[in-house]
């Protein structure tokens, strides 16, 4: 490795030990169907969003519930702060489209018709409400 990219590598590497975040890769979800719920919460407190995901009827919901409880004890584990008494709010969820799982449906007259299987990534970001 060269030396601007060890440094720059180092730098990333800083920058995240003060970020409190968590990712979740190749979820077997379209990414299509993952982004109707990340909208939803997007922006708002964590316990709040907590509450939407938990009555979310989304089958989506379940797995972006678990990455939150995620970016939440990652949180706890870098500041040593509790959650409830950090005012904590969600500053950007993201989701990009992961691997594609390519399979073959029979079709009438001997054809066959492909079937894409998609995944997704997930990031979500946890900051904190500036106290004014």
């Amino acid at each position: 490795m060269g030396k601007r990219k060890h440094e720059s590598a180092k730098a990333i590497k800083e920058a995240n030990k003060s970020r409190y975040f968590a990712s979740l890769n190749n979820c077997p979800t379209s990414p299509r169907k993952m982004r109707l719920v990340t909208d939803m919460i997007r922006g708002l407190d964590v316990e709040k969003a907590a509450g939407v995901l938990q009555f979310s009827t989304k089958h989506a919901a379940k797995n972006v519930e678990k990455l939150l409880w995620s970016a939440i004890h990652n949180f706890e584990t870098k500041s040593g702060d509790r959650w409830e008494n950090s005012n904590l709010f969600i500053k950007e969820i993201f989701v990009n489209q992961g691997r594609t799982l390519k399979r073959i449906q029979p079709a009438p007259q001997g054809r066959a018709f492909r079937v894409r299987k998609r995944s997704n990534h997930i990031t979500l970001v946890l900051d904190k409400h500036n106290k004014i």
